[in-house]
């Protein structure tokens, strides 16, 4: 851990924004905020690593009510800065046991954030967690990468996924404790850095158990935010899990 915002201070949040542009086109964030907005059906919102606001803020542009949590005072500054970020109510806390006032229809972590959680016990926190934050009938969205142990032959640990002339970034995986690294090389006016974020992969039978420790359900599984179905060539996937309503007593 760097400083009181983790891996996602000041140095992370000036470039955030600008680094994942890609991830904040229109094309790739409609369908994930018309999902949200639809599994949402009206009521309140809760995601989990907030950050610079990339689905927040267009949610909440559609009159969804979205409430975040995050670690990083850094990022959650760029996401009130931004138009319609005063809308936008954010605690800092670590999301996995921070507890916020009020219930919600949903709960989301997208973009891989589960793995922020570095420990399998973490992330069963984080589970029950939102189930306690979730009104009866409520759903937990988990966006989530598959682990990508496909493309390592036997001996090897690292996968790239980015070679330029100035920045490289590959991937490091241990397979005996389902850690993981990010990791990226940067050469600016002549001089290199070095970055290096730690995650922990996850599998969907894992998430699964994890959910019914919480008390939730599985509702569905896709491939995708356009709902496509999921198979083993699937390189990650959108799961929805939800809170029983329990029958009176």
């Amino acid at each position: 851990m760097i400083d009181e915002d983790g891996y996602f201070g000041e140095r992370v949040a000036a470039q955030y924004d600008a680094r994942s542009a890609d991830m904040a086109e229109p094309a790739v964030v409609g369908p994930v905020v018309a999902a949200l907005a639809e599994l949402a059906d009206g009521g309140r919102v809760l995601e989990l690593g907030i950050g610079t606001g990339r689905i927040a803020l267009p949610l909440a542009a559609r009159g969804v009510t979205v409430h975040g949590i995050d670690l990083s005072r850094a990022m959650v500054a760029r996401l009130k800065e931004k138009p319609g970020g005063d809308s936008v109510s954010v605690t800092i806390g670590d999301f996995a046991t921070t507890r916020v006032d009020g219930a919600f229809s949903l709960a989301y972590l997208v973009f891989n954030t589960i793995m922020n959680l570095t420990t399998q016990e973490a992330q069963v926190a984080c589970f029950r967690n939102v189930a306690a934050h979730l009104v009866p009938g409520g759903r937990f969205v988990v966006e989530v990468m598959m682990p990508d142990l496909r493309r390592m032959p036997p001996g090897q640990d690292v996968v790239p996924f980015h070679v330029s002339d100035t920045r490289w970034a590959y991937d490091q995986y241990d397979v005996a404790t389902q850690s993981m690294s990010s990791n990226y090389v940067e050469v600016v006016n002549g001089r290199g850095g070095f970055r290096s974020i730690p995650f922990r992969y996850v599998w969907p039978a894992e998430l699964d158990l994890m959910a019914q420790l919480a008390g939730l359900r599985p509702a569905h599984r896709w491939a995708g935010w356009a709902r496509e179905p999921f198979t083993s060539e699937s390189t990650q996937h959108v799961s929805v899990w939800e809170k029983p309503i329990l029958p009176p007593e």
